[in-house]
C-alpha cells in the first residue's frame, strides 16, 4: 500500500475562514493509507514548499495530496514540489477546498469542514490509483498562424517574425488593417490612425519571415500544441496579384454601385473596389455578391478595358492545409446591432448613428473629406448629442459589461466635433466616466475645460424624430430636472462584441468563449493572454473589450509566449492519454466520437485469424475520455483516470 502525505492549506482565511483545518488534518489521520497529516498556513509559499519536500525525504512518501486551492492555479507547481522529492509528479494530487468549498459555503462552517474532508478522502483515492507517467516527447513546427489582421494581428505577427519565426498572417477581408485603420483619430494623443498603423501594415507586408493570405478564411485546425493541422479557404479575388497596377479602369466602366462597408455604408463602391487607398495588398478586388454576374459572366466590362488582363472569372475558391506550431487569435469587434436599440432611433432614424459611421465622417479620407454633415441632407449639425453606454451596462435589456473605450473614445468625438464646427454644441449624456488609462483623465478634463462639452449625468429614456430635428429625452440625476435637446446628430457609443462569424469559427476551432462570446483565457490573472487549449494564444478584443494600447501589449504578450514555445528544441505533452487494453474486441464505438481523431481501427494476426482493435496515437490524443465513456467493456481508458478508480473516489465521498 502506498504512503500517502496529506498537506492541508489555510490560504489565509480563504480556506481557514470558513473550513476548520485543524479537524480536518486530525480526522484525515485515521484514513487508510494516510501516514502523514499537516496544515500550513500558505503551502504555495517557499517554505510552504520546503515543508511538503522534507517531509516526502523523511517519512519517504510515495504519493501526496495537497488539499488547497484550484489544480488549475498551482497542481504545476506542487508536482514540481514532488519531483524535486523525489517521485514522479503524477504521484501528486490537488484536493480543491477553496473554490469548491470554502469560498461557496461560508454560511455552514460545520458543513464545509465535512465536505472538505470527503473531497481530501477522494483525492487520497485517486492517488492510490495513480501510476507513473513520463510525459510524451514531440516535434515542434516553428511557424504561427495569426488569425485576423487588425493591429494586435499585425503586432503580433511582426514580433514572431522579428523574433525569426514565420507567420501566416490570415485575414478574411481583402486588406489588412482591421478596425483601426476606419478611425479618424486615437486618443489621448489624437494621433492619425491610418498614420500610425500604415507603417506597420507595409512592414508586415514586407517582412521577409511573415506571409499574409488575405481573402482568406480558417476552416479547420486539427493536431495539438507545436503541431497543428491548418485548413485554409481562399476565396476568389477574380484580379491576379502582382498583375494588378491600380489603374482604376475597371472602377470607372463598373457599372455597379454598392455601400462601402468600410466608410460605414455612408459612401459608395463599385463591384470591382480597394477597400481603401493604404490597402494591403494593393490589389483590386471583384465582390461576385455585388457584380452583375459571373456565372455566366453578364457585364465583362472591367476585363474588357483591363490592359495587363489581371482580371480573371475563372477563379475560384481553394481549400489548402499548412502546418504550424501555435495559433494566434486576433479576430477583433463589431459593434452591437443599432437595430436592437430602437429606443434611441437605431435604424430608425438616418441620423442616429454609431461611433463607427461618426469616425468615418471625422476622417479626412472619409465621406465627407472630413467635415461634419449629417447623413440625412448633408447639413452642419449645430447640436449634437453623444449617447454613452447605449445597450452596454444593461443586464436587463441588452449587453450586462462596460465596454471599456466608449467613454474615451467618445469624449474624442465630442472634441473633434468641437474642432471642426466651432459654433456647434455638443451633449454627452453619461452614467459616470471611466478614464483608466495612461492620460485619459487629462483627456477628458480637456474636453470639458477647453473644448466646453456639456457633459450630462443620466440615462436618455427617449430619442425621437420632430420634423428635421431628432429630440433626445433624459434625466441629469445629479439636478433631478428633466433635459430635452433638439439634435441634428445622435451618436450612439454602442457594445464591443465578438465580430460576425467567431462563434461559429472557435465551435470549429474547439476554442471556448464567455457567456458573450469572447474567447476564454486560461487564466485572466496569470496566464491571460493563453486560451486552455495549449498552443492557442490571444490577443486585442477577441478576448474581451480593450483599447489600442492593451490591445497591443496583449499582442506582444502573445507572441512572447509563441517565441518560447519555439525556443524549446521538442515539446512534453501531457501523459494523461488514453491506454488500449486486452478487454477491447475492436467494436470500434470510440473511434468515430474522438473529436481529434487519436483512435483508429487496425486489424492484426492472432492464432491465424485476423482481429480487430483500436489504436491510440499518443501525440494527437487529448486525454479528454470520450473513448473511455463510449467503451462498453472497459477496453480503454485514460491513463491515471480508470473507472476503478472514479468509483473509488466516489466511494469516498458518500461513505460517512
Amino acid at each position: 500500500m502506498k504512503r500517502i502525505g496529506v498537506f492541508v492549506c489555510h490560504c489565509g482565511i480563504n480556506i481557514a475562514g470558513t473550513v476548520d483545518v485543524k479537524k480536518v488534518v486530525e480526522t484525515l489521520k485515521g484514513y487508510s493509507g494516510i501516514v502523514h497529516a499537516e496544515d500550513y498556513m500558505f503551502v504555495c509559499s517557499e517554505p510552504g514548499q520546503a515543508l511538503i519536500r522534507d517531509t516526502i525525504k523523511q517519512k519517504q512518501l510515495d504519493a501526496i495530496v495537497v488539499a488547497a486551492c484550484s489544480p488549475s492555479l498551482h497542481e504545476a507547481t506542487f508536482r514540481r514540489v514532488a519531483q524535486d522529492a523525489g517521485l514522479n509528479p503524477y504521484q501528486c494530487e490537488m484536493a480543491n477546498i477553496r473554490e469548491q468549498c470554502s469560498w461557496v459555503h461560508q454560511a455552514d462552517k460545520e458543513g464545509a469542514t465535512q465536505k472538505a474532508v470527503r473531497i481530501v478522502r477522494s483525492l487520497v483515492e485517486a492517488v492510490r490509483y495513480n501510476e507513473d507517467l513520463e510525459p510524451i516527447t514531440v516535434p515542434v513546427t516553428r511557424r504561427a498562424v495569426v488569425v485576423g489582421a487588425g493591429i494586435a494581428g499585425i503586432k503580433a505577427a511582426l514580433d514572431i517574425a522579428d523574433a525569426g519565426h514565420e507567420v501566416l498572417l490570415i485575414e478574411r477581408n481583402p486588406s489588412i488593417g482591421g478596425r483601426m485603420i476606419q478611425l479618424s483619430e486615437t486618443f489621448p494623443t489624437l494621433d492619425c490612425s491610418q498614420c500610425i498603423l500604415t507603417p506597420k501594415m507595409v512592414a508586415a507586408s514586407r517582412h521577409p519571415k511573415i506571409k499574409i493570405l488575405t481573402y482568406h478564411e480558417v476552416v479547420e485546425i486539427s493536431g495539438f500544441v507545436g503541431n497543428f493541422k491548418v485548413k485554409l479557404l481562399k476565396k476568389p479575388r477574380y484580379v491576379k496579384e502582382g498583375t494588378c497596377n491600380l489603374c482604376n479602369k475597371c472602377i470607372e466602366v463598373c457599372p455597379v454601385v454598392v455601400p462601402s462597408e468600410f466608410d460605414m455604408g455612408l459612401a459608395w463602391r463599385k463591384a470591382i473596389y480597394l477597400p481603401f487607398p493604404q490597402a494591403v495588398p494593393s490589389v483590386f478586388t471583384l465582390d461576385e455578391k455585388s457584380c452583375l454576374g459571373l456565372d455566366p459572366i453578364r457585364c465583362g466590362k472591367c476585363a474588357e478595358v483591363c490592359t495587363p488582363k489581371a482580371i480573371d472569372f475563372d477563379m475560384g475558391p481553394e481549400v489548402f492545409e499548412v502546418e504550424a506550431g501555435a495559433v494566434v487569435v486576433a479576430t477583433g469587434f463589431d459593434l452591437y446591432p443599432m437595430s436592437k436599440l430602437g429606443e434611441y432611433g437605431g435604424e430608425k432614424y438616418e441620423d442616429v448613428i454609431n461611433g463607427l459611421e461618426f469616425e468615418r465622417i471625422l476622417s479626412a479620407s472619409g465621406p465627407t473629406g472630413g467635415q461634419v454633415r449629417r447623413p440625412s441632407d448633408g447639413r452642419v449639425p449645430k447640436d449634437v448629442v453623444f449617447i454613452q453606454c447605449a445597450g452596454s451596462r444593461d443586464p436587463e435589456n441588452h449587453m450586462p459589461y462596460c465596454s471599456k473605450i466608449c467613454c474615451m473614445y467618445t469624449a474624442k468625438h465630442a472634441m473633434l466635433y468641437k474642432h471642426r464646427v466651432h459654433d456647434g454644441n455638443a451633449h454627452v449624456f453619461y452614467i459616470d466616466v471611466r478614464t483608466g488609462g495612461k492620460d485619459f483623465e487629462e483627456f477628458y478634463q480637456r474636453a470639458v475645460e477647453e473644448d466646453r462639452v456639456n457633459y450630462i449625468r443620466g440615462k436618455v429614456s427617449k430619442v425621437f424624430k420632430q420634423g428635421d430635428k431628432i429630440v433626445v429625452w433624459g434625466v441629469d440625476t445629479l439636478s433631478g430636472k428633466k433635459v430635452e435637446v433638439k439634435a441634428d446628430l445622435v451618436v450612439l457609443a454602442l457594445p464591443l462584441v465578438p465580430s460576425a462569424g467567431t462563434e461559429e469559427l472557435f465551435r470549429k476551432l474547439r476554442l471556448s468563449t464567455n457567456k458573450h462570446g469572447f474567447i476564454q483565457e486560461a487564466h485572466p490573472k496569470l496566464r491571460p493572454v493563453e486560451h486552455p487549449n495549449s498552443g492557442f494564444y490571444l490577443a486585442g478584443v477577441a478576448q474581451g473589450p480593450k483599447d489600442i494600447p492593451e490591445a497591443v501589449a496583449q499582442a506582444s504578450g502573445a507572441a512572447g509566449k509563441v517565441g518560447a514555445l519555439f525556443s524549446a528544441a521538442e515539446l512534453l505533452r501531457e501523459p494523461t492519454t488514453a491506454e488500449v487494453n486486452d478487454l477491447c474486441d475492436g467494436c470500434a464505438f470510440c473511434v468515430d466520437p474522438c473529436p481529434v481523431q487519436a483512435v483508429t481501427l487496425v486489424e492484426y494476426a492472432r492464432d491465424g485469424e485476423m482481429k480487430k482493435k483500436v489504436e491510440v496515437n499518443q501525440a494527437l490524443c487529448l486525454g479528454c475520455g470520450v473513448c473511455m465513456a463510449t467503451c462498453p467493456k472497459k477496453g480503454i481508458a485514460v491513463r491515471n483516470f480508470t473507472a476503478d478508480r472514479f468509483l473509488s473516489m466516489v466511494d469516498a465521498m458518500l461513505t460517512d
